[in-house]
């Protein structure tokens, strides 16, 4: 199948991952140290970089190729630009150490793919939130040196999660750089895998949602938006199910902060479901249907919504067809496909 570019909008995907393959390197060292204790890690990933049958085969190739075969799939299926982010769990499952190193390697592999193919690639810097002081300089240094347009934080790290204040210096350096932080999932950390991990149900098919959604609402309840009001999130998969709960979390979040039951949750000067609406875009990552979408769209509003194919997890060029098909005016599929993402990641 073969899809012409739009003559009404450029059509950008905004959760494109990618691979370094001196990162599937390390992966593959520490699986077979047998020292990583994370479940999830060893399920997900094992089963992508060892295994021989057709699918992770065929992710794993895509997802080192930021040249001719990339570039092919998005010529086949009218994709006229890709925002290029490394894929889960990045460099969050190493070390301090060698996380630093690695965030540093790929933003550079990344930035000279951007240069090889101008205008079909931008890109997203990784950084290793175990060293906050290291993820603040590497953001800067990516955003100002290597022109790339915010971060990516595949959810937790180790276990970890951005409510923790020692990471809001990560928060503060993307507020004052004007640039937003893809938060993207990662499989539940040990201490929450194992009832998912048991039924088969750890990974994308319902433990990333999971876990990323309680991460929003960790770091709303944390009152981060409070202290860095311009901050701008980017989640993917519809917003990992919380626009559907806004609602019930408003109401829920209220009695909590009346009861005075966790110290952990303060009074905010707005509802949770307002942070949702003002300090984060949503993208359709791998949920190209046309109800869901259009449900959290009214909810977002249309100026929050933004397109994705989830590349090359979920790699169906039939999703771009459904997706131009969308009830929209064209004025509005310019900014779902365009300007949505154009602002966000200033492109």
């Amino acid at each position: 199948m073969s899809i012409a570019p739009s003559p009404l909008y450029k059509r950008i995907a905004t959760e494109e991952a990618f691979a370094t393959p001196d990162l599937l390197d390390e992966y593959r060292k520490l699986l077979a140290s047998g020292r990583v204790n994370d479940p999830g890690f060893e399920s997900l990933v094992g089963y992508y970089l060892l295994s021989e049958s057709d699918r992770p085969t065929q992710v794993r190739n895509r997802l080192i190729d930021l040249d001719e075969r990339r570039i092919a799939d998005m010529n086949a299926t009218g994709i006229d630009q890709q925002v290029l982010a490394l894929t889960s769990p990045g460099v969050q499952i190493f070390d301090a150490g060698t996380a630093r190193a690695l965030a540093i390697s790929t933003n550079d592999q990344l930035a000279e793919a951007i240069a090889r193919h101008p205008g079909r690639f931008t890109g997203l810097a990784a950084i290793a939130p175990q060293d906050p002081a290291a993820a603040v300089k590497e953001l800067e240094r990516g955003v100002r040196q290597l022109g790339l347009k915010g971060a990516i934080i595949n959810s937790h790290t180790r276990g970890e999660y951005l409510d923790n204040k020692k990471f809001w210096p990560i928060f503060e350096a993307a507020e004052a750089l004007d640039v937003a932080i893809y938060l993207h999932p990662n499989t539940p950390p040990a201490a929450m895998v194992a009832p998912l991990l048991e039924c088969g149900l750890d990974g994308a098919i319902y433990g990333f949602a999971v876990e990323t959604g309680m991460h929003i609402l960790r770091i709303i309840t944390s009152g981060a938006f409070d202290r860095f009001p311009k901050l701008q999130i980017v989640v993917g998969h519809l917003g990992e199910a919380i626009p559907f709960w806004l609602s019930r979390v408003d109401y829920f979040h209220r009695g909590i902060v009346a009861s005075k039951r966790y110290e952990c949750m303060q009074p905010l000067k707005q509802k949770p479901s307002d942070y949702f609406k003002q300090n984060f875009y949503v993208t359709t990552s791998g949920m190209a249907s046309e109800l869901p979408i259009m449900f959290v769209r009214s909810v977002m509003g249309a100026d929050r919504l933004l397109y994705a194919m989830d590349y090359p997890y979920q790699f169906v060029p039939e999703e771009v067809i459904l997706s131009d098909g969308l009830p929209m005016t064209d004025i509005e599929k310019k900014m779902f496909f365009q300007t949505n993402a154009e602002k966000v990641f200033h492109l």
